[in-house]
This record gives C-alpha cells, structure tokens and sequence, in this order.
C-alpha cells in the first residue's frame, strides 16, 4: 500500500468520509428549518399604562396672606441708672429673672445723704424757731403801736422779718426734703415689669449719679408681653393695599386692627397671632419701603427682643378659589405646569398661574377647572400624550372638602 496506488485509495476515502459530514450537517440544518416552518415570529409585547393617582381641585374659600421678615422689639424698654451717685453695697436681683414694677435692684450707700439729711433737719428747726421769734415780736410791735411806744416803721420791719423766716423755713423743708429723696434713691428699685439683664456693676464699685442721662448704667429692663414686631412693606404691596381700600375689598392697617400671624425661625407654621397697630407716615427713600409694627401676643414669654420673625398679613377680601396639593406643581423652564388626565386617560401638560399656600395646598389663580384630574403621585411616570391607569384618591393631601 505505500505505492501511488495505496496513497490514491487514501485520498478518494478521506473525500467520501468528508461528502458524508456535510451531507448530515445539511440534513440537520435542513430538518431545524423543517421544525421551524409553520411557527409564527415574536413580536415585542407594549408595556402597560403607568399607574398614577388623580384628584379634582379642591374648592373653597380662602384669603390670600403676604409674608414679610420681621423683628420683634420690646414694647417698653428702660435703661437703670442710678440718681445719685456712692458705693454699690448690694445687686438684689437674679440676671435674667422676671422683676416686676418696685422689685430692689440695687442699694448704694445711703450713709452720706443719711448725714446731709440730719443737717437739714437742724436747719429747718432753726428756721422754724426763727419764725416763732418773728411772730412774737410783731405781736408786740402790734400791741405798742397803738400807744404809740414803737413807730410804724418796727412794725413794718417786724412784719418783714417775719416774712423772710417764713421764707427761710420753706427754704429748709425744702432742702430737707431733697436730703430725704437721696436717701430713696439709693434704693433703686425696677420702674416697670419685665425681664431684666445682666448687672453691669457689681457691689464695691463707685457709680455716679445723675437726673440729665450721663450717670452710670446699672442694668436694663424689658416687657416681653405683649411683643412688638417690625417689617418694612415694599412700595408696590402698600400700592396693591391702597387699592383694594379704595375698592372697600381690604380696610386699611391704618384705622383698623388687621390681623397678623407669626412664623417663628425653625417653625413650619405660625404659632402666634397679633393686629397691626402703625404704619409710619411716610416710605424711606433710600429702601422704598414702609416701616410696619403689629403688636403680638406673647403669654409663655418665649420670644424675646431681637428674634426674627415671618409675618403673614392679609392680602386681600375672602374669594372662591380651586387648591390643589404643592407637590402635583411641576417646572417646566420658566412656566409652572401640573399634569392632567383627558378623558380618554391621556396626558396632558396645563400650565397654571400660581396662588399662595392655603393650609398646606396651593391656590390655582388660572389654568384649571373643578372637574379637571390633576395627577398628584406618579408625576414622574406620566409622559404627555401616553396613557395612564389612573387612581382617584380620598382626597388632596392637607385639603379640606
């Protein structure tokens, strides 16, 4: 078999071995196409319609409030000084406390006025005994006169020194009682009720004391209850106010007590309520704005001078209006949007104009109607123009029916 006639008997049974693999592959390919005759291709399912939740507008009656950043200050505010000066013996008071009207602050030395005091009483029972005198001898200038044993001239002089110790006893109450009002005032006593500061003098110190404001400052006082607050109204909201007082839609702060509600910092809702009492009577010219004050209730005494505030004022005459909840609100660029279902529950993108909040739900000035279903969860899968499984819901978060 190695001759050319064995290497030719090899070669023609590798060809046939190599005919019959790919004839069976053939056959193979031939049968899968076969199995395949007569089964219809996939075709690719569409996906369901996003299940979203609707709710109509609520409707009801509201009142539009402006807000604006205020400040509270203390109604009444006193700085302590003393009106006479000396050593500060005691401080009689807890910084910080609440103090009422006559409560002792602060005793100075009253040893000093205690002495000048003792003086002017010797001086006025001096003066008092003068008077006496004076009173004796004019009697009787009186009583000789008339037998002609004195001249009308000691009795004009008698009647004139009687005068001057009289004048010269009022001269010493007088000064008796200035002695007795210094010793008062080295107890200084809180002029009015509120919550006092830290004292600024401790005892052992020299202070000094005067009626013309150059004495030295003890301590101060404030009232917490009530609590003035003051924002500053911009030009075109007092504008706005105007007309709708000229319009009898609003009356005006100036002759009547509008209400007022506070938001303090932290806060997600006003906690306390109050009436506009002033408007100043002109705008700053360099803020274009007018300085505003309501007075504020404050009975648990938590807010204090110098807090800052939001303050809502009302902004217009009660109106029907349609609310629906803040987070169905959508941007899209420069306009607000909200997503309706059509009929046909399709979407539809409704631009709207915006109103303020209303116990947690958003007025809708233009844009929608009561019978609308505005989309309030699910925003994110509702495409316009596509279709949703829409779900009615109780009613909008926050609403009132």
């Amino acid at each position: 078999m190695s001759g050319p006639d064995g290497s030719k008997r090899l070669v023609k049974k590798h060809e046939f071995f190599q005919s019959r693999r790919y004839a069976m592959a053939s056959l193979l390919a031939a049968s899968f196409a076969l199995a395949s005759c007569g089964q219809p291709a996939s075709q690719a399912t569409a996906p369901p319609p996003a299940p979203v939740t609707v709710a109509q507008p609520v409707k009801r009656t509201v009142t539009d409030w402006d807000e604006f950043t205020g400040r509270f200050e203390a109604v009444e505010e006193v700085q302590v000084r003393p009106r006479v000066g000396g050593f500060v013996n005691s401080v009689e008071f807890q910084d910080g406390a609440i103090v009422h009207q006559g409560d002792l602050l602060y005793v100075i030395d009253p040893r000093p006025f205690e002495a000048v005091a003792t003086q002017a009483e010797g001086q006025l029972s001096d003066a008092r005994a003068k008077v006496e005198l004076a009173k004796r001898e004019l009697d009787r200038g009186l009583s000789l006169v008339q037998s002609s044993a004195v001249s009308e001239q000691v009795v004009d002089q008698r009647r004139q020194a009687l005068q001057a110790a009289h004048a010269a006893e009022m001269q010493a109450e007088g000064a008796l009682k200035v002695a007795r009002l210094n010793i008062e005032f080295t107890h200084v006593t809180a002029p009015l009720t509120g919550r006092v500061g830290r004292h600024l003098v401790s005892p052992g110190n020299l202070v000094q004391g005067s009626d013309t404001g150059t004495s030295t400052l003890l301590t101060s006082i404030v009232t917490l209850d009530p609590i003035y607050v003051y924002f500053d109204m911009d030009e075109a909201t007092f504008i706005k106010y105007s007309k709708l007082w000229f319009e009898g839609r609003r009356p005006s702060s100036r002759d009547t007590a509008n209400p007022v509600q506070v938001t303090l910092a932290g806060e997600t809702k006003p906690s306390h309520e109050g009436t506009i009492n002033f408007l100043d009577n002109r705008l700053d010219v360099s803020t274009g704005t007018l300085r505003s004050r309501a007075v504020i209730k404050n009975t648990d005494l938590s807010i204090l001078p110098g807090q800052f505030g939001r303050v809502r004022l009302i902004g217009s005459a009660p109106y029907e209006a349609l609310l629906i909840p803040d987070v169905a609100v959508a941007t899209d660029q420069s306009r607000k949007i909200v997503f309706v279902v059509k009929p046909d529950d399709t979407v539809e993108a409704r631009p709207v104009v915006l109103g303020p909040l209303d116990d947690g739900l958003r007025v809708i000035r233009e844009g929608l109607k009561a019978e609308d279903r505005v989309i309030v969860n699910g925003i994110q899968r509702a495409r316009v123009g596509a279709k949703v499984a829409p779900q009615t819901a109780q009613a909008p978060a926050g609403g009132k029916s």
